[in-house]
Formats: structure tokens, sequence, C-alpha cells
């Protein structure tokens, strides 16, 4: 998008609502609430600019599905009064083995309509193409179908969309972490840019230089491939045999609005 065509930020209470998409894992950061950054986080500060009292709260809990997000998220972030909401999910339910989307859908449009109602400018997501990712690309289908209810809910409340469905230009190994699922820096920055480029606000980020990828032989892909199920799918596994979740025991990174710096 051409610099000429953004403009200066005027949110000045932003609220982010989601999973660990929306927390920033993958974008490691120790000096950071619950140890991560992530795309949120970038986008709070180029909106921070010069606004006075400008507020950033995230509300968002790895690892959770969308109904505990809509249900745990939604209510608190609008009693911060915000004036930008963003909200990511549904990731966590596509990987299950049962979901009923039809059902979801209809719970994600009447928390959305309530968000709107505020008077907030709202910021949906369309979940990224597993067909892009070996680790999951079987969810391809219900994806796929959940990414048109995100859009047709935008288009009947009046959010906006960030299309990550359409981003084919990423390649996965530049882009996500080891384990293969959350962003990395340089995932999370292109969000940030992708979202800041939506609400066209003026901002200075440009996108990361990946980190060079190796050229490896079918024994060394192998081998990672093996030390990647063992340190991540297979934890991963446990979680979802035992109905536990990375999110146990983790609280919100900013639950209040309040400066970003």
């Amino acid at each position: 998008m051409s610099v000429d065509a953004l403009i200066p930020s005027h949110f000045r209470r932003y609220v982010a609502l989601g999973d660990s998409f929306t927390e920033g894992v993958g974008d490691a950061d120790p000096t950071r609430p619950n140890g991560v950054r992530g795309w949120a986080d970038r986008v709070a500060e180029q909106l921070a600019g010069n606004v006075p009292d400008f507020g950033y709260a995230n509300l968002a809990i790895r690892g959770r599905k969308l109904r505990p997000i809509l249900d745990e998220q939604v209510e608190a972030g609008i009693a911060l009064g915000p004036d930008l909401v963003t909200i990511h999910g549904g990731g966590n339910d596509v990987m299950r083995p049962r979901v009923d989307l039809d059902d979801l859908a209809a719970a994600y449009a009447d928390a959305v309509r309530r968000l709107r109602a505020t008077g907030a400018t709202v910021v949906m997501f369309t979940l990224a193409d597993p067909g892009m990712n070996p680790v999951i690309k079987v969810v391809r289908g219900r994806t796929a179908i959940f990414n048109e209810w995100v859009r047709q809910i935008a288009d009947d409340h009046g959010a906006m969309v960030v299309d990550m469905w359409r981003m084919r230009d990423w390649k996965v190994e530049e882009v996500l972490d080891a384990d293969r699922l959350h962003l990395n820096p340089v995932g999370h920055q292109s969000i940030a840019i992708a979202v800041l480029d939506a609400l066209r606000i003026r901002h200075d980020l440009a996108p990361l230089a990946p980190a060079p990828v190796p050229v490896r032989t079918r024994r060394e892909r192998w081998q990672e491939d093996r030390a990647w199920a063992r340190t991540h799918l297979a934890p991963w596994v446990k979680r979802r045999m035992t109905g536990r979740s990375s999110g146990d025991g983790v609280s919100p990174k900013r639950p209040t609005l309040q400066p970003i710096g």
C-alpha cells in the first residue's frame, strides 16, 4: 500500500482478543509479560505514536478454542471501552476431531455484533491455509469453510478482515517457529503490517528478512522430523488426550489498558 494512502493513528484504546496467535507465541521476548511479543504488541507500538493516553490490553491466551475466547474475553474487552478490537480464533477448533462449524459461526457472529455495537472498529482474521503446512494440511477443508463464515460475519456486521488464507507468498519454513504451528518474529511482523495496512494507519514497519533455509539431505530432514515429533508433536497429542491445554495456568499478559513502550 502506498504511504500516501495511509493516515496517522486516531485510536486511543486497543484491545486484542484471541489465542496464541494474538498472545504472541513464537515471538519470544523475555522482557515482556508471558515472555512473548507478537504482532499485536507491534501494532500497538505503531498506534501509540504521539497519541496521548493511548492504552493497549491483550486478553489472548494460548490454547484457547473459540467459545472460551468469546465467553471469557469479549465482555471483559467491552468493559475496557475500546475503540479498536482485534479478534482471532478457530484455529484450535478446526484441529479437533469434531467441530460444529455452523454452531461456532453463530456464536462468533453474536460476539462480533456485540463488539461492533460499542462503536469500536473490529478486525477479524481468516485462518492461514493449512495446505501449505504438511503438519496440519488434513484440516484444509474445514478451515476453508470456517474462513467463509468469517468473511460473512465481517460483511454482515461491518468488521474488517485480514485474510491470511490469501497470503500465498509465505514460505512455511521462513515464517514458522520451531514448533511448525506458531509464527516466528518474521511472521508476526508480517501480520502487524497487514493489520496496520487494513486499518490504513501510517507506520514504519518493514518486512523482516527471514533466516536462510539450509539445504538438507533426506536423512537430515528425517532426523529433524523425528526431533520435532518428540519435542513438539508428542506433548501436543498428550494434552489433547488428557484434556489439558497449553494455556492452563496462563493469565492474559495485558489484562488492563496500559501504555505500550
